[in-house]
């Protein structure tokens, strides 16, 4: 078994390790796992880059997935499993996916972008006749044939290739970040270098999130920490609380929807449930209400800690819950080797308490990096390691950040970034909309939601309901509107372009021409 595995189980064998729906493993058959994974993926020739593509529900295979390749010297990619079979297909090619993991709920969906992408491989659990035992492989089948030795640990670590959503329609993949990467010449040192994780004093870690996000896969390489994880399925207010309470749960990562559906509960069941053991909930995603944050603060202590950033750089900014008190709606102070600054249109710094867009210098000289796209890189660094998450905002006198919109078109729903374009571009093909704009508008549970203002073809007789129904069709679920409006104008400039900051204003103002 891996060190830490072998140094948890002498210390308790019969203690969980990890825990699912569907049950507990213990640190024993955790590491034989991991074992018999890593060896499998050593014998497979991945390729120069070295790629796994994990595309699954949460579950415990998916996190054995991830730690066992990850202990092979491979590179896992984290696949959205709300992806429509093409879609996931681009990213199996874009990152040379050699082996792809799939669970039941994605299972078809998977083969069939494997076998669209040249994926030689795919390990499949729970998929009965799916699996041909030549192509389509069991995932049980699979670690029972492998060698349960220890597989060398001299082997260098790679980092997991992220998929973020694209500004124009295509996902970026990024890796991630060496602020989030523990890095090391060996795996031996990556290993040893993730017990300095800030969550691993805290005990039992709770995955609530899709751990296709970068937070719940924290829970993964905690567990390579000998740190327990408890992992939960599509997420359940009360499941979540009675989890907390049942495992003693420590510490957790989720986003502010999670924390309003919470709070939504009713007051006798929130009192069931004992959330005393929560030491550290990082909240990440987006932005949180300030009544929200407060409303948590006083229902599970001083305990959160806000981490403000993104996947392409991690975290560039913290605050804990006494400093956010003395200074609510605040996502935090920057964090080496990061600096915030607030800069005009020439990049020029703007004083404290000025609004305008924030920008972030990256002393290493790294900034925002997407390896398979050089041009992408340059757009997203205006100056070398100078870049910005899109949004608008201020730094007061003390150095906090605080947001106050976006000048991006990027919409922040529930936690997942979604960028307007995706629908645009499947939206203006259907054949009653003569043109079309996304935008985002406030939502009470997710922040926001992607809401798509229609021009209809004139003559035509478009029916909404129907319009939503052909993009789910085309589109994820997750990447289409929420929401539709007929609209007489989408105020493009003499160029074509649309501001879509002014649109969305002048929407919610009433100001826009509505149809009908």
């Amino acid at each position: 078994m891996p060190a830490f595995a072998t140094a948890a189980a002498a210390s308790d064998p019969t203690a969980f390790a990890l825990v699912d729906d569907r049950g507990e493993f213990t640190w024993a058959e955790v590491g034989d796992a991991l074992n018999r994974c890593a060896n499998n993926l050593l014998a497979i020739d991945l390729g120069e880059a070295r790629r796994v593509a994990i595309f699954a529900e949460n579950a415990a295979e998916v996190a054995l997935a991830h730690l066992g390749a990850l202990i092979a010297g491979a590179s896992s990619v984290p696949v959205n499993f709300h992806l429509t079979t093409d879609e996931a297909e681009y990213i199996l090619t874009d990152s040379a996916t050699r082996v792809l993991f799939v669970g039941p709920e994605t299972a078809e969906r998977g083969i069939a972008a494997a076998r669209a992408a040249g994926v030689p491989t795919v390990v499949a659990w729970r998929c009965g006749d799916l699996c041909d035992g030549t192509t389509v492989i069991d995932w049980e089948q699979w670690l029972a044939s492998a060698d349960p030795a220890d597989p060398p640990t001299d082997l260098a670590p790679r980092p997991n290739l992220l998929y973020t959503s694209g500004t124009t329609g295509r996902p970026k993949g990024t890796e991630l970040p060496p602020t989030m990467f523990a890095g090391g010449g060996s795996i031996d040192e990556h290993l040893e270098a993730l017990k300095q994780n800030s969550f691993v004093p805290f005990g039992t870690h709770l995955v609530v999130g899709p751990m296709y996000h970068t937070g719940p896969l924290s829970g993964m390489r905690l567990l390579a920490a000998g740190v327990p994880s408890v992992i939960l399925g599509r997420f359940d207010a009360e499941a979540t609380l009675a989890a907390i309470d049942r495992y003693r749960a420590g510490s957790s990562v989720m986003v502010p929807t999670h924390f309003v559906r919470m709070l939504a509960l009713p007051d006798d069941v929130k009192a069931r449930y004992d959330v005393s053991s929560m030491q550290m909930l990082a909240h990440t995603g987006a932005k949180c209400p300030v009544d929200v944050k407060r409303s948590m603060i006083e229902w599970f202590g001083p305990v959160f800690r806000d981490s403000y950033g993104a996947t392409e750089v991690g975290t560039v900014c913290t605050i804990s819950s006494e400093e956010w008190l003395e200074h609510p709606g605040s996502v935090g102070r920057s964090v080496p080797p990061f600096t915030a600054v607030i800069l005009d249109d020439d990049l020029n710094e703007l004083p404290p308490n000025t609004e305008g867009p924030l920008y972030f210098r990256d002393d290493t000289g790294r900034g925002i990096v997407y390896p398979n796209d050089p041009e992408k890189t340059a757009a997203a660094n205006p100056a070398p390691g100078l870049f910005t998450l899109g949004e608008i905002g201020y730094i007061d006198d003390d150095g906090y950040v605080f947001i106050t919109d976006r000048f991006s078109d990027m919409v922040v729903s529930g936690g997942a970034n979604l960028y307007p374009a995706e629908a645009e571009q499947v939206l203006i093909d259907h054949p009653q909309v003569a043109d079309c704009a996304c935008i985002g508008v406030p939502h009470d549970e997710m922040g926001e939601e992607l809401r798509a203002l229609v021009i209809p073809v004139t003559g035509s007789n478009i029916d909404v309901g129907e319009l939503s129904a052909w993009m789910r069709e085309r589109l994820t679920t997750m990447k289409c509107p929420r929401s539709y409006v007929l609209v007489e104008d989408l105020q493009r400039n003499t160029m074509g372009k649309i501001n879509k900051r002014r649109l969305r204003d002048a929407y919610l103002a009433g100001e826009l021409p509505v149809v009908g």
